[in-house]
């Protein structure tokens, strides 16, 4: 079944609108976009999501000007979108295998309950990534993740490199234990490419 049911991922829907979501900032609409690429090898996204659109039906999971009972007009160049963010993940997917295979998912451990940290090589470990997504988008959160090295590829006795296609910035590493600081209006999420 694993071949054909697959897990596609949307962080939005045109019916629904999570109170998390209503009014929310566009760091939360940046970490639900960041989890639906990199957690599954299919997503997708409904129109508006780039945008931001949140504004609610009063006291309800739903928008107000939802596409169920209107046709809508929008400026996808309007200010506060998203749209380069989502282009870089999808640049990103193009470019690393790891991320456009579907069973290859690993978590790791973090030792700050807002930070979720997991990652995706290809079987020869020729790509690896691995992604540290703040699940906060409105406070820092900041901690140690512990690495399972062996789901890496990692040799534990030398150091390795972990390379932020989001930010283009790289960090040298070693062991399992290393600090992520993750700030909701900066960096709030890493997507490494790993290299030893």
């Amino acid at each position: 079944m694993r071949w054909y049911y697959r897990g596609n991922f949307w962080p939005n829907t045109p019916d629904i609108n999570p109170f998390h979501l209503q009014n929310a900032p566009a760091s939360m609409f940046r970490m639900r976009a960041a989890l639906a690429a990199l957690l599954s090898s299919s997503w997708g996204m409904y129109a508006g999501y780039e945008l931001c659109e949140n504004e609610p039906l009063p006291g309800r999971e739903e928008y107000l000007d939802s596409e169920k009972f209107q046709l809508r007009q929008r400026d996808y160049n309007a200010p506060g979108n998203i749209k380069g963010f989502i282009g870089r993940l999808n640049r990103i997917r193009q470019e690393h295998r790891a991320l456009q295979l579907y069973d290859n998912l690993v978590f790791h451990d973090a030792d700050h309950n807002a930070m979720l940290c997991f990652s995706k090589c290809a079987p020869d470990f020729s790509d690896r990534i691995l992604c540290v997504i703040s699940l906060d988008g409105h406070q820092p959160v900041a901690g140690q993740v512990r690495l399972n090295l062996a789901a890496l590829g990692l040799d534990p006795a030398r150091p390795y490199r972990a390379h932020d296609l989001m930010h283009d910035q790289a960090y040298d590493w070693q062991g399992a234990e290393n600090y992520v600081e993750l700030h909701p209006n900066g960096t709030a999420l890493h997507v490494f490419a790993i290299t030893q």
